[in-house]
């Protein structure tokens, strides 16, 4: 038996460690240590104990009146205990001799012991005695032990946590100060404004005045006894009238305010922990609503813009074509760039909302079908595959119509030259002169039919080459080749007209050559060198008028080399028209001495010597106006030439640069140091460092439209194209953004875990030092090495590997073989830190509904905020369950759902 009674000492109950019943009673004033009470306290005492006594003992039906009689037979106490612990003591002794009544009353004080209360000068036969003192005492130890010494606030405990409870739920009230457990509560304002606080319908404070404090103490003690089941443990006169109302009967009556409370307290506590989980939900409901809209506006922008660049229907003319180029050129500087900035965007965003989603427990987001990522990268991939295909499309378009404009140009120039040498000649070869000629105009007539048919052979090419280019621009797909194509029949007809008729005059003539005489055989001679001579001028006058087109400072220089080849062939010409001009005067002079009169114009040609010497002046005016037309096309290609060195020389600049800077990008996402918050700032300078460089790329893209205005398809002079240029700046700008990204998730993460900055370094550290190939991520064996130094068991036995695996399938569960170092944060993170759980929000509901098995939305509406009320009586199914009363809401399935255990 425990040992009771220690003579001459006043009592004590205490136990062990700070904070503990006997450090307070070791820091209490004893009651008094002469054994005696103040009579005022005495009284106080003896009323709030038999109260309080009396409130758990009418849940076994029974009570008690006085309360240092009614407890010495040790039954009524015993009972006290068994029910304010809800534990079963001995049996207790039923007789009514006084060692029966002593030991009921040491089983009573042997329970008290084993709950960890260490009792001094209190025995059973004081009690059993009726002393009042030690009687009083071991109630107060009672409540002590079993009603204030679990309160906790702050990691304060007793009586230290009772009053900073008191001190925190009356501090927003006027007159209110509680520093103590006797004078602060001496005017009722305190009591009424616990109440308030807690159940503000019961009590109106702002009517009460600290100059009235009996009025505010019967208030408070009534309203507490009528509406919260309180019993009244003190008269308002009791405190009034004493100089220092007795702490111990205050601390006894305040602890029943406490718990009756501190269900609303756990309530209050719940409700937070559910708000809370609410508040990520809805946020996180809001990103995910914000992605999907995101998603299907880019979406939708590319749907409408692949029709467009894959439309390939062709316009008649360069200039509409050239207008088709400047559309897509202002598409590529105006619509495309911020859908650019949108995409990059959106996926920055999806990263976020995952790492979020990670970090409040939440199941991965799994946007709706068609609108992945992956998905977006995919029809972005076949925009700027139509891109591509649209710009080389139009450029060979505008080819093709230069070209047409050229052939058709060059068509039309040698169809006039030939439309004008047939002018008459059918009726020419119609005539019947023949039949009334003399013999010399016979003869005449024949050599002039054979200088014709030597003028018509040499026109066949001519007309060969008529119809060449018009069966060139058919297969080019002319949009006038019906005009071409009845024009080149039309001389086609003609030309077998041509022929025809040249055959019957011939066969006409020859009939009667063998009445005609020689003609003069200079004449004959001049005709044979006159017509083929013509015709080379008549050639020369055709190609130094001949529209050339060429792409290439070497093209030009080839044709001018071929026109200075042409011009260094005219001396001989010239000697070749002084020939033939020889002749003509020379039959002349013959004429002149043999006083012959030659009737007209030389019989055997229409070519005279002023043709002659009228198509050699025009040749010679050609000449130089060919000179300049070279000469000009020559500073065009030369100018063109200096547009695509401008360009190639700032292209090879910006194209190593861009490609250096994504280099060193993969360098410093591997070997960043310092805080995250300096790789944050870091790489957001390096950012703005790249940024900054943007003129440049603006200025390559001037000179790129330079280059096409010209109208010059290529370059020699570097390797880069605009669109290797344009890809690897949205790439670059793509990968500073992201890394940053990354960076900021890494932060959302510690923050949100509590890792704290030498864990996250020490975390990089150690992922850096298995990273062998710095390419970012860690094989199974690296990762292996890595856990290994960390401190966790994954040798290679049956249960490390088992350890293993599973850590596997937490940070690789798409069986990809690598792990990123997001993965590697996510899983240190969630094995160093604590985050709420399903079950937890289950127990917050639970508090809320009073341990019901289901919730109401009348009670969901009380407790929490209204959008957040609205959003659970939204979402939560009916209660199917036994107990199922109308309109009751299942909230467990909606916790569950929360963390992707089970579906709505």
């Amino acid at each position: 038996m425990v040992d009771y009674h220690a003579a001459g000492q006043p009592y004590q109950c205490g136990g062990n460690g700070p904070g503990s019943l006997g450090d307070y009673m070791a820091q209490e004033d004893d009651w008094d240590r002469d054994l005696l009470l103040d009579p005022a306290w005495e009284k106080q005492q003896r009323k709030t104990f038999t109260a309080w006594c009396n409130s758990h003992l009418r849940k076994a039906g029974t009570q008690i009146e006085n309360i240092d009689e009614d407890f010495r037979d040790g039954l009524k106490l015993m009972l006290l205990l068994e029910v304010i612990s809800g534990e079963r003591l001995p049996k207790p002794e039923r007789g009514k001799m006084r060692v029966h009544k002593i030991n009921n009353v040491n089983k009573a004080l042997d329970f008290i012991a084993s709950k960890g209360v260490k009792l001094v000068s209190i025995g059973a036969e004081e009690i059993v005695d009726g002393n009042a003192k030690m009687t009083l005492g071991m109630i107060w130890t009672i409540i002590l032990r079993f009603a204030i010494q679990d309160i906790s606030v702050e990691e304060t405990s007793a009586k230290e946590g009772l009053l900073l409870w008191c001190q925190r739920k009356t501090a927003p009230y006027k007159n209110v100060n509680v520093q103590n457990f006797h004078i602060s509560w001496k005017d009722g304002l305190a009591f009424n404004a616990l109440i308030h606080r807690h159940r503000p319908e019961l009590i109106e404070y702002d009517k009460l005045r600290k100059d009235d404090p009996v009025t505010n103490l019967n208030n408070a003690f009534e309203v507490a006894e009528k509406y919260l089941d309180i019993p009244k443990m003190l008269d308002a006169e009791d405190i009034v009238g004493t100089l220092r109302p007795d702490e111990k009967a205050i601390m006894t009556y305040v602890s029943c305010f406490y718990h009756a409370f501190s269900g609303a307290q756990k309530a209050e506590t719940a409700a937070n922990r559910i708000c809370k989980v609410l508040a990520v939900n809805q946020e996180n409901e809001h990103l995910m609503e914000d992605y999907e809209k995101l998603a299907s506006d880019l979406l939708e922008w590319i749907k409408r813009t692949i029709p467009w660049l894959e439309d390939r229907d062709p316009q008649k003319t360069i200039q509409e074509m050239q207008q088709k180029l400047e559309d897509f050129r202002d598409y590529r500087r105006v619509h495309k760039p911020p859908k650019v900035q949108e995409k990059c965007q959106l996926e920055i965003n999806f990263n976020t909302l995952q790492t979020k989603l990670r970090l409040s427990n939440r199941p991965a987001f799994m946007p709706s079908e068609g609108k992945m990522v992956s998905d977006i990268n995919n029809g972005w991939q076949h925009l700027e595959q139509a891109e591509k295909g649209y710009e080389e499309w139009l450029l060979n378009e505008i080819r093709r119509l230069e070209r047409l404009d050229h052939l058709a140009e060059k068509f039309r120039q040698k169809a006039s030259i030939h439309e004008s040498w047939t002018e008459g000649k059918e009726a020419m070869l119609r005539q019947k002169d023949y039949e009334t000629a003399t013999l010399s105009d016979i003869k005449a007539l024949i050599r002039k039919h054979e200088a014709f048919e030597s003028d018509l052979a040499a026109h066949q090419d001519r007309v060969e080459q008529i119809a060449a280019i018009a069966q060139e621009l058919n297969e080019l797909d002319y949009y006038d080749s019906p005009s071409v194509n009845a024009r080149c029949q039309k001389i086609c007809d003609q030309w077998d007209a041509l022929g025809s008729l040249t055959h019957s005059r011939r066969e006409a003539l020859e009939k009667t050559e063998k009445q005609l005489e020689t003609i003069d055989q200079l004449h004959l001679e001049y005709a044979k060198r006159a017509a083929p001579f013509n015709n080379w001028m008549e050639s020369a006058m055709e190609d130094l008028q001949d529209m050339f087109i060429v792409h290439t400072i070497e093209e030009i220089e080839g044709l001018i080399a071929a026109h200075d080849q042409f011009k260094s062939t005219l001396p001989d010409a010239d000697k070749e028209r002084e020939a033939i001009l020889g002749i003509q005067n020379e039959a002349q002079r013959i004429a002149d001495y043999n006083n012959i009169k030659l009737s007209g114009n030389n019989p055997y040609t229409s070519v005279t010597p002023q043709i002659i010497n009228a198509k050699w002046e025009r040749v010679q005016q050609l000449v130089p106006k060919r000179d300049h037309a070279l000469q000009d096309e020559q500073s065009k290609q030369q100018s063109n030439e200096h547009l695509r060195r401008q360009f190639a020389s700032q292209a090879n600049i910006v194209g190593p640069w861009i490609q250096t800077k994504m280099e060193e990008i993969g360098r410093i996402s591997i070997e960043m140091n310092g805080t995250l918050e300096d790789q944050l700032n870091h790489l957001k300078q390096y950012e703005q460092s790249i940024v900054d460089y943007k003129p440049n790329i603006d200025l390559l893209e001037q000179q790129h439209q330079l280059i096409q205005e010209a109208l010059i398809f290529d370059n020699k002079h570097t390797n880069y194209t605009m669109e290797h240029i344009r890809v690897g700046w949205e790439q670059l700008l793509t990968t500073i953004a992201r890394t940053i990204n990354e960076v900021e998730n890494q932060i959302l993460t510690r923050d949100a875990k509590g890792i704290s900055q030498e864990q996250m370094q020490e975390f990089r550290a150690s992922f850096n030092h298995f990273d062998k190939d710095h390419g970012g991520t860690l094989g199974p064996e690296e990762f292996k090495a890595c856990l290994i130094s960390l401190g966790y068991d994954v040798e290679n036995d049956r249960q490390g590997d088992a350890e293993f695996n599973r850590i596997m399938s937490v940070v690789d569960p798409n069986n990809s073989g690598i792990v990123t170092f997001q993965a590697f944060i996510d899983f240190m993170s969630r094995e160093t830190t604590d985050t709420d759980t399903a079950d937890q929000v289950i127990a917050s509901f639970k508090v809320l509904a009073g341990d019901k098995n289901y919730i109401t939305a009348e009670e969901l509406r009380r407790e929490l905020p209204p959008d957040q009320a609205e959003y659970c009586i939204a979402r939560m199914a009916p209660y199917q369950g036994p107990d199922a009363v109308p309109r009751a809401l299942d909230y467990k399935s909606f916790s569950t759902a929360l963390y992707g255990e089970s579906d709505l």
